[in-house]
């Protein structure tokens, strides 16, 4: 026989479920009186109403469902949620590259436009890189002492020779060519920086803006072949193989003649420079007249 149960056991849902069901048995004793009366028809039945053991085994149904795990997730579904995770990170670590990089690329061009605004040093240059061939001078005649030979120049061009020979003489370096040797003629002579009136009293010079021995480009070296020492006067002699050895401070460099040519005092294309390891002689020719230059023009031996 079930035991009695008094409000004060009943939980607040339980009283709101009977107070619910008190009200829907009173409705329904009315609408009950009212068909029996004709006032109203029944027309969809209403449903029973629940009974007090249906809602606490509905509420511990409720209740055991909650402390039950949680569903498993499908395999399926973590495979594709660790893809996903890898693909943020790929991400991630794409876009501090983008940065990075982009950061970079930033730093660099900082440092051209600051190299672009200075303002580089000026040095005097001339106007052009020769008038003439270098070592003209004025035959020596008995009597009178050779000169530079103006009358090589071409006239509308003599107004340079001042700015030529104003160009500044570098400073040599351990790389800068020291001495010439040429066994086939018997030279052995120092160059000088810069191939001037002055210089070439000194020995060979070679022309301010030429390479040093061993680098890419012309190399022009120059000397008198009837004064000052005479140390050009038998370049004529020389033959395609000959050496021809220049040193530096630090090493020597050997030289193979392949050509020999004989040029007018304005055929400074001889001095154009080339990718090529190249040396060039020049001296005045004939001798004693020195009306044209030779040209020797030799390779630099690997």
């Amino acid at each position: 026989m079930s035991r009695k149960t008094s409000a004060d056991d009943l939980s607040a849902s339980e009283l709101r479920q009977l107070l619910i069901e008190k009200r829907r048995t009173a409705r329904q004793e009315r609408l009950e009186q009212y068909r029996r009366t004709g006032r109203v028809i029944l027309v969809n039945p209403e449903p029973s109403p629940a009974r007090l053991d249906d809602l606490r085994a509905t509420e511990e149904t409720a209740a055991s469902s909650s402390s039950q795990e949680p569903p498993k997730v499908p395999r399926r579904r973590r495979v594709f949620d660790r893809l996903l995770l890898l693909v943020e990170i790929a991400a991630v670590a794409g876009l501090m590259v983008v940065f990075f990089s982009g950061f970079k690329v930033l730093q660099s061009l900082n440092k051209e436009v600051a190299s672009a605004l200075t303002m580089p040093t000026l040095t005097p240059t001339p106007l052009i890189s020769a008038v003439v061939l270098p070592s003209g001078h004025t035959p020596p005649i008995t009597g009178t002492e050779p000169s530079f030979n103006e009358a090589e120049i071409p006239e509308h061009l003599r107004p340079l020779v001042q700015t030529l020979a104003n160009i500044p003489v570098p400073t040599p370096s351990p790389e800068s060519a020291v001495e010439i040797q040429i066994a086939a003629i018997h030279v052995d002579a120092p160059i000088v920086q810069g191939d001037g009136w002055e210089q070439l009293k000194k020995g060979v010079g070679q022309h301010v803006g030429t390479p040093n021995p061993g680098q890419p480009g012309n190399l022009v070296l120059s000397a008198h072949n009837d004064i000052f020492g005479e140390i050009f006067r038998d370049l004529d002699k020389l033959k395609v193989g000959d050496q021809i050895i220049i040193l530096t401070q630090q090493q020597q460099y050997v030289y193979r003649v392949i050509n020999s040519s004989i040029v007018l005092p304005t055929d400074v294309e001889v001095m154009a420079q080339t990718s090529r390891q190249v040396l060039t002689l020049i001296s005045c020719y004939p001798y004693m007249v020195d009306k044209k230059r030779i040209v020797i023009s030799a390779e630099l031996q690997k």
